[in-house]
């Protein structure tokens, strides 16, 4: 267990990147859940948590100084949770998925705070490298661009480590524990999940074009599926 929480982290803090740098959108939820769960030998499962926390934080979007939830954390944590954290627990699908949303979610906000201190950090060595061009020093620049890149990604990976290890235990402890009653109430949140969302996203239909219909599109029909078969 402890090589693929080490794996999925060290793969997590690559995706994570791609919030500050490239930009080419592997970081959000919807392709980091199926990326996580291929690598994991799940990737339907990556894809339901993915498609569930890119509809939950949809509105959420990093403009100007405003930094969002880490919902590309979020995503990793709920796919490695559903998947490791559910390995020899029994078929319980859709109460694993609703166990591993509700178990973490706070770690977004958490990773919100990290990613705060990391930019202002960074600020920091934004600063130096200026200062370095000023006295000419140009290496400085890709320098410190690298030392903050690094910097970014030791950190998320870290906290990815610590977040799944730690719920992964959590889960395996708790999970086998619960009553009749709760395991049917997780039932049913992961029925309402999608509906929570969907409201969420059709808040930002205009502003992302085709992500939110495809997430709840793909969340709908999966749910139908899922009803049918229990």
């Amino acid at each position: 267990m402890l090589v693929k929480v080490a794996i999925l982290s060290l793969l997590g803090g690559i995706l994570c990147l791609d919030r500050v740098t490239l930009q080419l959108m592997i970081s959000r939820p919807v392709v980091a859940g199926p990326i996580i769960g291929l690598v994991l030998g799940d990737p339907h499962m990556g894809l339901i948590s993915g498609a569930l926390v890119e509809l939950l934080w949809i509105d959420r979007l990093a403009v100007g100084a405003y930094v969002p939830p880490h919902d590309t954390i979020v995503a990793v944590l709920v796919t490695a949770g559903s998947i490791i954290g559910g390995m020899g627990l029994g078929p319980f699908f859709t109460q694993l998925v609703a166990f591993s949303v509700l178990l973490y979610l706070p770690a977004g906000i958490l990773a919100q705070r990290m990613d705060v201190w990391i930019r202002q950090s960074n600020d920091t060595l934004a600063r130096a490298a200026l200062e370095e061009v000023k006295a000419g020093n140009i290496r400085a620049v890709p320098r410190n661009h690298l030392r903050a890149l690094l910097r970014t990604w030791i950190f998320t990976t870290a906290f990815i480590f610590i977040a799944a290890l730690a719920g992964i235990f959590f889960t395996r402890l708790v999970f086998p524990a619960l009553p009749a009653s709760v395991l049917k109430m997780l039932h049913y949140i992961y029925f309402f999940l999608p509906l929570l969302g969907i409201g969420v996203a059709l808040n930002t239909i205009k502003n992302r074009g085709a992500i939110p219909v495809f997430c709840g599109v793909f969340l709908i029909l999966s749910a139908v599926k899922e009803f049918l078969w229990t």
